[in-house]
């Protein structure tokens, strides 16, 4: 999740960017779009939805028998302690969610800070700010996380989107930093530059339209990213403590030996909504690439 598709580079962003009629025209018309944005938009509506329907506010609450099967009052099962699955999954997803957009946002925040003002200024500016950059970034990111949230009293899903976001943001800094000094030396940058703009205006209002392709689709890889590192720690025990969520829910299953005792409804769930979400973000994230980059659609 750290490397972004090369046709989304804007060496040519100064030419006039095509109409919104023709984007949208290629964008309804890419099935790789439309069936990624598909699974990642009825995972969201069953996260948000979902727990709307349920009796009960509580997901942990012990409502039924003790290791159901999938079937009845219970869709997805219970778990060996008589909770409902269905119940787990649906606010699960909903932390997940949750989760992507706190980091995925921070970081995407940070990274256009630091890559727009390094790329733009230069110099002792950029200097200082790719330092500070190429620390971050070698840093064991999961490793500062796993410390970090160890130490953590109450975890919840907003902190720990805090935390991944603001050390998940180095590599998409690095790259906007790339794209400012390719674009920072155009004609309608030395324009506004010679008319008296300040810089942060000419960032935002000159170079960064020429890179609303690029910075979505980086919003998705980060978003993608957090979701994962949010799992990755939920799984080993240090996810949220005050909630539930999709790594939780797997890291429950395997503490209780749900695979050894054939309880694949509590496992199976949590692990395909993951893959699920994820998965759905790469291939519409593919999509984008293709619907932005004209060669890519006539190949």
């Amino acid at each position: 999740m750290s490397t972004l598709p090369e046709a989304a580079a804007v060496t040519g962003a100064a030419e006039a960017p095509a109409p919104r009629r023709e984007t949208l025209h290629y964008a309804v018309r890419n099935p790789k779009l439309l069936v990624g944005l598909a699974i990642v938009l009825l995972l969201l509506l069953a996260g948000l939805v979902g727990p709307l329907l349920l009796d009960s506010s509580d997901p942990n609450e012990y409502v039924g028998p003790q290791a159901a099967a999938p079937g009845g009052d219970y869709p997805l099962g219970t778990t060996t302690f008589g909770q409902d699955v269905w119940a787990q999954f649906v606010y699960g997803l909903r932390a997940t969610f949750l989760v992507g957009v706190v980091g995925g946002g921070i970081a995407a925040v940070i990274a256009m800070l630091v890559g727009f003002l390094a790329g733009y200024r230069g110099g002792l500016v950029d200097e200082v700010l790719n330092m500070l950059t190429n620390i971050v970034l070698v840093i064991p990111t999961l490793a500062v996380l796993l410390i970090v949230n160890a130490y953590l009293g109450v975890r919840s899903v907003p902190v720990q989107g805090v935390f991944i976001g603001v050390t998940s943001w180095p590599w998409a800094a690095r790259s906007i930093r790339a794209q400012t000094l390719s674009l920072r030396g155009r004609e309608f940058v030395d324009l506004a530059r010679l008319s008296g703009s300040r810089t942060w205006r000419i960032v935002f209002r000159e170079i960064a339209p020429n890179m609303n392709s690029y910075l979505f689709m980086m919003f998705i890889l980060l978003f993608g990213g957090a979701i994962l590192i949010a799992s990755s720690l939920d799984f080993i025990g240090l996810g949220p403590t005050d909630g539930v969520s999709l790594g939780l829910m797997l890291q429950s299953a395997q503490q209780w030996s749900a695979l050894q005792l054939g309880m694949w409804w509590w496992f199976v769930p949590p692990g395909a909504g993951i893959t699920a979400i994820v998965g759905g973000l790469y291939v519409a994230n593919v999509g984008l690439d293709e619907v932005f980059n004209p060669k890519l659609r006539e190949s």
